[in-house]
């Protein structure tokens, strides 16, 4: 079997070419291929797929074998992927749904991906200046003073297993401004770290944590914010930069509030191809 490395903002993947239907893997298998010691290594696997609708579908599963959320790294590297394949078009279904993505740019073996993620409701305000939200995968976002000083692992691994996010569990994010600058208004950059379900470690970057993260940096700084304007969030990673553009819909308070038009753009990066 052919397989090809991409990583997205660090977040790395293991990608199958599966328009044949030849390439069935069972959870066991999916979990070896992306151990890092005894294995391939990486943080997913994705398998492309024909798609009766659009021009291709999208499988994810996570390095632990688990399925059935998206992934946006993820949707960025897949798409990479059917560029290098030769499609022109990136209308794709996934976990959550229908997505559509333009490459912005080629350099070699470096892509840039503009992706469309899911449209964002039914946010619901935590303890301890946090949020709970679903952007393609369930995500947990608490805002700290500085995130190089939080336990990611520990404490994300903590949460993620509370009983009030039983069975499934959640994402759970740190975010925090860039040190001399806060949350207000006409400062937009935001700092994140993500500890992943599935991964069960802190990753390097998470596509759909990173938009949970902005989004909820908006509901965090609700008031001041013009109603009906296009918003839009740099979001620096474990190395790199992404940004998400939103345009929300007020309602109320931040809770009520809807997000349309919702895009994740950052890197995606061919590494190697891999016989096993």
């Amino acid at each position: 079997m052919e397989l090809y490395k991409y990583q997205g903002a660090g977040n790395d993947f293991l990608i199958a070419d599966n328009r044949d239907g030849s390439i069935i893997l069972s959870k066991e298998q999916i979990s070896l291929l992306c151990n890092r010691r005894y294995g391939v290594g990486a943080d997913g696997l994705m398998l492309l797929e024909n798609s009766a609708t659009y021009d291709f579908r999208m499988v994810y599963y996570n390095a632990d074998g688990s399925g059935g959320m998206m992934c946006g790294n993820g949707g960025r590297c897949i798409v990479a992927f059917a560029a290098d394949l030769g499609y022109s078009h990136f209308g794709f279904e996934a976990a959550d749904g229908f997505h559509t993505a333009d490459v912005v740019r080629t350099e070699d073996r470096y892509k840039e991906i503009r992706l469309k993620m899911k449209d964002v409701e039914g946010i619901r305000m935590a303890e301890g200046d946090s949020y709970f939200l679903d952007t393609g995968t369930r995500h947990f976002v608490r805002f700290v003073p500085d995130v190089d000083g939080c336990d990611v692992v520990g404490e994300g691994r903590r949460i993620r297993n509370l009983p009030e996010f039983a069975p499934e569990g959640t994402n759970v994010n740190f975010v925090s401004a860039l040190k001399g600058e806060d949350l207000s208004e006409s400062v937009r950059t935001i700092r994140v770290r993500t500890y992943e379900k599935g991964v069960e470690d802190e990753t390097f970057a998470c596509g759909t944590g990173i938009v949970a993260s902005a989004i909820a940096s908006f509901c965090h700084c609700y008031e001041g914010h013009k109603a009906e304007s296009p918003v839009k969030y740099e979001v620096h990673a474990k190395r790199d930069v992404l940004t998400v553009d939103f345009m929300p819909s007020l309602s109320g308070n931040g809770e009520n509030c809807r997000f349309t038009g919702v895009w994740l753009s950052g890197p995606a990066v061919y590494v190697a191809k891999i016989m096993v």
